[in-house]
C-alpha cells in the first residue's frame, strides 16, 4: 500500500459525525482538477481514510482515471441528479481499498438545462449525499470547468473548496472570479462554505512566469496556498491512459510524491478546522 509521510490526526475517522465534503473547482479547464481529485483521493485512501469521488464533470476524466468505463447501462451522477435514483445504486467500488466513485456520463452534458425546471435544483446533489452512511471520511467532488448548475450543486453540498491553479498569465484573474462566485454561493446557498486551499499545479521551477505567478498568488492569498506544488510531470500525464492514479502507476515519481505531500497538508488543515 502507498505510504504517506506520518502526520498527527487528532481524531479517528470513525468519530466523524458526517463525511467531510470538498469540492475541487476552478472555472478554467486544463488546470488539473480531475488529476487532483483522483490522486488526492488515492493518497487519502492509502492512510485508511474511506473516500468517495463524485465525478460531476461531463468529461468524466475522474471516472476513467480510475479505470471505470463510461457505459450507458451503468447508473451515473446524471440519474442521481435528474431521476433521483438511490445513491447506493450509483456508487462503484474501485480496486483501491476504501475508495469508491460516483461515475460521470455523457448525459451530464445536458443536465444543466434539465436541472432548470426541477425542484431544489441547486441542492439535488446535497440531498443525495446526505443519505450516505457516516463511514465515509471524505467526499471529493470533481467539478466541471464552468460555473453552472452542476458546479452550483457541488458548492451547495460542500463544506470547503480546493482550487487547483496552473501558474500562467490569466491565473489570478480567473481565481479572483472564482473567489467572488464562492462568496455569492456562501451568501445565498451555503453559509458554511470556505476555501480549504489553493494548490499550484503543472509547476515548472525553470519557468520564470511560473515563479512570478506563484509569488503573486502567495502574496494575495497567503496561507490559503498550500506549500506543496504539483510539478509538471510526464508520469502524471501518462497515468490516466492506463486507467490508474499516478500513485499506482509510478509511486516514486515526482508527481506521486507531490500528491502524497498534498494529502498530508489537507489532513493537517482538516484537523485544524475540526478544533
Amino acid at each position: 500500500m502507498i505510504q504517506i509521510a506520518p502526520i498527527q490526526v487528532d481524531r479517528q475517522p470513525s468519530q466523524r459525525l458526517s463525511p467531510r465534503i470538498i469540492a475541487i473547482a476552478n472555472q478554467k479547464g486544463g488546470v488539473g482538477k480531475s488529476t487532483t481529485a483522483v490522486n488526492l483521493a488515492t493518497a487519502l485512501a492509502s492512510v485508511n481514510m474511506k473516500v468517495l469521488v463524485v465525478d460531476i464533470d461531463p468529461q468524466g476524466n475522474a471516472t476513467t482515471g480510475f479505470g471505470i468505463e463510461r457505459r450507458q447501462e451503468i447508473p451515473s451522477v446524471y440519474e442521481l441528479l435528474i431521476d433521483g435514483i438511490p445513491i447506493e445504486e450509483v456508487v462503484i467500488e474501485t480496486k483501491i481499498p476504501g475508495l469508491s466513485v460516483l461515475p460521470s456520463s455523457v448525459d451530464l452534458a445536458g443536465a444543466e438545462l434539465e436541472l432548470i425546471d426541477l425542484p431544489e435544483r441547486a441542492y439535488r446533489l446535497k440531498h443525495s449525499l446526505s443519505k450516505l452512511d457516516n463511514s465515509i471520511d471524505y467526499i471529493l467532488i470533481d467539478c466541471p470547468p464552468a460555473l453552472g448548475l452542476l458546479t452550483l450543486n457541488a458548492l451547495s453540498a460542500a463544506h470547503a473548496v480546493l482550487v487547483p491553479m496552473q501558474c500562467e498569465y490569466y491565473a489570478l484573474e480567473g481565481l479572483s472570479q472564482l473567489v467572488r462566485t464562492i462568496e455569492r454561493v456562501k451568501r445565498t446557498f451555503n453559509h458554511t462554505l470556505e476555501i480549504q486551499g489553493v494548490v499550484l499545479t503543472m509547476f515548472d521551477i525553470r519557468n520564470n512566469l511560473c515563479n512570478m505567478v506563484a509569488s503573486d498568488v502567495r502574496a494575495h492569498f497567503g496561507k490559503k496556498v498550500y506549500e506543496t506544488v504539483i510539478p509538471r510531470n510526464v508520469r502524471v500525464s501518462e497515468a490516466p491512459s492506463h486507467g490508474k492514479p499516478v500513485l499506482l502507476y509510478d509511486v516514486s515519481c515526482a508527481g506521486s510524491l507531490a500528491y502524497m505531500h498534498l494529502a498530508s497538508e489537507v489532513l493537517k488543515r482538516e484537523c485544524g478546522l475540526a478544533t
